[in-house]
Parts: structure tokens; C-alpha cells; sequence
């Protein structure tokens, strides 16, 4: 036997204290729930991030086409003449919004419905 073989052995189970020991004496049960604490964690706020981003973009959108109605250009009194309103400019923007709001909607819903079942609310 060796030198340092038989420090290892002399060394007593109460000298081995700390967190790096505790950390690798951990149980595999212990070691896979702090796993699947941490994937969990990271999948939830992600999620949250997404389901507020799209109701974001939404929002957003929401006010463009509402902007579009605005049709004073310079102040409340003003109005814009009829020979400088672009009608068919003014009509594919307006369809083009709506596709994007309504495409955000329904990928909103498939994320809150997706977060529901995978956090459980």
C-alpha cells in the first residue's frame, strides 16, 4: 500500500464537508430533479417570452392599421386631399395587417394553449 493510499483511507467521513462534496455525493434522484428543475425553468420563461412578444407584435400592428385611418396629415383640422389618397396602396396594407394580426392571434393560441398543458396553467 501506498503513501497516499493510506492517507485516503484515514480520511474521516466528517473532514468531507462543503458543497463540492454534497455535490458529487448527491443520489441520482436528486441529480435528475435539479435536471428537470433547471430544463423546466428555462422552457417556462421562454415560453412567457414568446406568448408576450406575439402580444406585443399584436399590439403593434394593431396601431399601425388604426394609424392608417389617420388621414390628417399635419394637424387635427387638416385633411388629406382626395387626389393624394393611394386607395388600392391603402386597401393591400390594410389586408396585409390584418393577416399578420391574424396570424400572430393564432399562433398566440397555440402557445398559451401548449404553456397550459406543459406548465400545468
Amino acid at each position: 500500500m501506498t503513501e497516499t493510499d493510506t492517507n485516503i483511507s484515514e480520511i474521516d467521513d466528517n473532514d468531507l464537508k462543503g458543497a463540492f462534496f454534497d455535490n458529487l455525493n448527491r443520489n441520482n434522484r436528486s441529480i435528475k430533479r435539479d435536471r428537470a428543475v433547471a430544463i423546466t425553468e428555462d422552457a417556462k420563461l421562454l415560453y412567457k417570452r414568446n406568448i408576450e412578444d406575439l402580444e406585443m407584435q399584436m399590439k403593434k400592428l394593431a396601431r399601425e392599421r388604426v394609424n392608417m385611418l389617420d388621414l390628417s396629415p399635419t394637424s387635427a383640422d387638416s385633411l388629406i386631399l382626395a387626389s393624394d389618397f393611394d386607395a388600392p396602396a391603402f386597401v393591400k396594407k390594410d389586408i396585409e395587417l390584418g393577416v399578420k394580426i391574424r396570424t400572430l392571434q393564432i399562433t398566440l393560441d397555440i402557445a398559451k394553449e401548449s404553456y397550459g398543458k406543459l406548465f400545468g396553467e
